[in-house]
C-alpha cells in the first residue's frame, strides 16, 4: 500500500476512534447537576461495572497512538525539492511524456485494429469457402 493510501486509512481510523470516544463519553458519563434549582440527577449505572474514569484514559491513549502513527507517516513523505517552480516544471515534463506515450499507444491501437480487420476478413473468406465448398482463389 502506498503512503498516501496509508495516510487515508490512518485519517479514517482517527475519525472512527474520535467518533466512538465521543459517543461513549456521551453515553457513559455521569450526569451533572445543571443548577441548584434542579433536583439531583439519578446515577448512571454502567452495564459492565467497569470504572468510568479508566475509559477516557484508554480511549485517549488510542487516539494519541493513532495520531502519532499519522505523524510518522507524514514524516515519511518525500520532501519536495526546488519549490513550486520545479514542481510545475516536473508536472509539465510528466505531461509531455504522458502525451508522447499516449500517441504511441494510439498508433499501436490503430495498427492492431487494422490487423484485426485483416484477420477477420481472412477468417470470413475461409469460412465462406468452407461453407460453399469452393476452392480458395
Amino acid at each position: 500500500m502506498d503512503i498516501i493510501s496509508q495516510l487515508q486509512e490512518q485519517v479514517n481510523l482517527i475519525a472512527h476512534l474520535a467518533f466512538n470516544t465521543i459517543g461513549t463519553l456521551q453515553r457513559d458519563a455521569p450526569p451533572n447537576r445543571l443548577s441548584p434549582h434542579y433536583p439531583e440527577p439519578p446515577p448512571n449505572p454502567t452495564e459492565d461495572g467497569s470504572n468510568f474514569s479508566e475509559q477516557p484514559k484508554l480511549m485517549s491513549a488510542g487516539l494519541v497512538k493513532a495520531a502519532k502513527q499519522f505523524d510518522a507517516l507524514v514524516a515519511a513523505l518525500p520532501i519536495s525539492e526546488g519549490g513550486e517552480e520545479a514542481q510545475i516544471k516536473r508536472i509539465a515534463d510528466l505531461q509531455a511524456e504522458n502525451d508522447a506515450i499516449g500517441q504511441e499507444l494510439q498508433k499501436q491501437l490503430e495498427a492492431a485494429e487494422k490487423e484485426l480487420n485483416q484477420v477477420q476478413d481472412l477468417f470470413k473468406r475461409a469460412s465462406d469457402n468452407c461453407l460453399n465448398l469452393k476452392k480458395p482463389e
